[in-house]
């Protein structure tokens, strides 16, 4: 019987019936084979059984070749899992491959994630080797410029700026498209952690591979060497902005300005500023709030006032900073009526003071001894709500100490404390020196104390204050005792402070005492002035011998001036005296 031939359906007819699914294609390596099967069955069991036995090659092989097919995921949360187990060590070629095999299926998230696991385990100086392998094992996929933008991501939030500056040249070196947001990112890191020049360095090379020129960033640039006074540095950069054919803004002509008048080269603020007005870019708020505050700073009022009208009339509204510059300008030379004049123009357009206006203000008016004024307005400061700061009490206290009005600096200290405001160094040296002018040495002296008990330390001029008071008082002995205190405590007098105590010595007659603080003065390297012969000249003449005159003019610094010749004089006219009695 004759056998019946049946013609066999082609292999791909199978493959359009809904009931049918391919074999799993055959795996030669078992171990792969194994993997693959317990991943896509989500089963571990046959995986932990096989961690031992497991090598890189495997790992590189399943995300090289994947022959189930995976989905990108469970790839990647497998390698994650094995990355995690003790004794399963892979390779820097392993995290390299998932990276490619991450970035060719748009999973960026897990790819940063990879790449800042390779950056802490390889840490510093480590890029040249770590890119090396990134290159090596891109061929297997088809993978994006992203990569890379990820290994230079992972070093700079790592910390390793020098790691991710290589990797940006490296990209250039090998012709790689650039990474922007990377570099855009680096750019803003290095413009707030190092220097105007390094971040301008950087940026120059960033441009000269491509990345876009942006004046916002130009901007940033001039603001940093302004801040740091290299204001030929900002005016480079201003310059570069033409090279690039890029337009300056109204910001970029601000910021070179403003920087132009913090070093007080006024002339070419105005100079710019004529600049804008040709290009058809109106000075705005800004441009005339820098100028003025550079005329008031420098003490061009009139000008500043001129510069004010001129605002107005373009029809910009002064702004709060604008009168605070032209208040304190005015102060601060001497015109603290004008500037009470703008204070009451700044009430009126319904701006509210700040604490540093009323304290210019009330350092002015105690400048002018006009106490009763600074008063009220630290009493209208508190009314706004503003509370009067430790500049502020101190400042009164400094104006009623220099007024002779002692009750009032102790009433404001008071105050201070009940207010919780911790006095410092300047208030307590202010309440001394106003108790040693009235005379109250022993107040001086229990100030001092209490200032070196919260912690601050008495200068020179401080101790020597004290030191003269009780001189004054004739006490010397106190005053040699502070003179001690003093060294002990790691300063060094001066010729003012020995000056102090030889006066207090020679009011009393010790002119022995006084010749050997002299010859301490000598022995320790502190050279006498004129005021210290005078003050043994008046001395000697009405208890020393007039012999000695002339032995001490001859000293070394001594330059006759009235006070010496007064002193010859009254010595000359009592020995006439004598001669004529006898």
């Amino acid at each position: 019987m004759a056998a019946i031939r049946r013609s066999c359906p082609p292999p791909q007819f199978f493959s359009t019936l809904p009931w049918y699914s391919p074999p799993p294609p055959l795996i030669s390596d078992p171990i792969l084979s194994t993997i693959s099967t317990a991943i896509k069955s989500s089963n571990e069991k046959p995986l932990k059984r096989l961690l031992p036995s497991l090598k890189p090659h495997h790992i590189n092989e399943l995300i090289n070749i994947n022959p189930l097919k995976l989905s990108p995921l469970s790839l990647f949360n497998f390698f994650t899992w094995v990355s995690s187990q003790s004794g399963v060590r892979l390779t820097l070629h392993c995290y390299c491959n998932m990276g490619h095999f991450l970035d060719a299926h748009n999973l960026f998230c897990e790819l940063a994630c990879i790449f800042r696991v390779i950056v802490s385990r390889k840490g510093k100086d480590s890029a040249v080797s770590v890119f090396g392998v990134v290159l090596e094992t891109k061929s297997a996929f088809h993978s994006s410029n992203f990569v890379y933008g990820a290994l230079m991501s992972a070093y700079l939030e790592l910390g390793f700026i020098s790691d991710c500056i290589q990797c940006f040249r490296l990209i250039k070196k090998h012709g790689i498209s650039l990474p922007l947001k990377p570099c855009a990112r680096l750019f803003a890191h290095l413009l707030k952690t190092k220097s105007a020049e390094t971040a301008l360095g950087f940026y120059k090379e960033f441009l000269d591979y491509g990345f876009p020129p942006n004046v916002i960033d130009f901007n940033i640039l001039m603001n940093k060497f302004c801040r740091d006074g290299k204001i030929r540095d900002a005016q480079m950069v201003f310059c570069e902005l033409g090279k690039r054919r890029l337009k300056p803004t109204i910001v970029s002509f601000n910021t070179l300005i403003k920087g132009y008048c913090k070093v007080g080269e006024l002339q070419e603020g105005f100079r710019l500023k004529g600049v804008m007005e040709d290009e058809n870019v109106s000075p705005d708020i800004f441009t005339f709030s820098a100028l003025i505050n550079g005329l008031c700073k420098v003490g061009g009022l009139e000008d500043a006032n001129g510069l004010f009208k001129e605002m107005c009339e373009t029809g910009l509204a002064p702004n709060d900073v604008i009168y605070t510059s032209l208040i304190s300008g005015h102060c601060r030379h001497g015109k603290v009526i004008t500037g009470l004049g703008l204070y009451g123009q700044l009430l009126k357009k319904g701006f509210e003071p700040d604490l540093f206006m009323y304290n210019t203000l009330v350092y002015s008016l105690c400048k002018d001894g006009d106490l009763r004024q600074a008063r009220k307005l630290v009493d209208e400061m508190s009314l706004r709500g503003l509370k009067p700061d430790r500049i502020t009490y101190t400042t009164l206290i400094d104006g009623s100490c220099k007024e002779g009005d002692i009750e009032m600096a102790m009433d404001i200290k008071h105050k201070m404390v009940r207010e919780g405001i911790s006095l410092d160094d300047v208030t307590y040296t202010a309440l001394v020196s106003g108790l040693c002018r009235q005379g109250l040495v022993l107040d001086a002296e229990k100030t001092l104390r209490e200032m070196m008990r919260a912690g601050f330390k008495p200068d020179n001029i401080t101790y020597t204050m004290v030191i003269d008071r009780f001189c004054k008082a004739g006490d010397v002995k106190m005053g040699f005792n502070l003179l001690k205190e003093m060294q002990n405590n790691g300063l060094v007098p001066g010729v003012v402070t020995y000056n102090v105590l030889m006066n207090g010595l020679c009011k009393q007659g010790q002119i022995k005492n006084a010749n050997m603080l002299l010859d301490a003065m000598l022995n320790l390297g502190v050279p006498p002035d004129d005021i210290t012969y005078n003050i043994l000249l008046e001395g000697r003449s009405k208890h020393g011998n007039p012999k000695e005159f002339a032995e001490l003019q001859t000293e070394k610094g001594l330059v006759n001036d009235y006070g010496s010749y007064t002193s010859l004089i009254n010595e000359i006219s009592r020995s006439s005296k004598d001669y004529e009695k006898r």
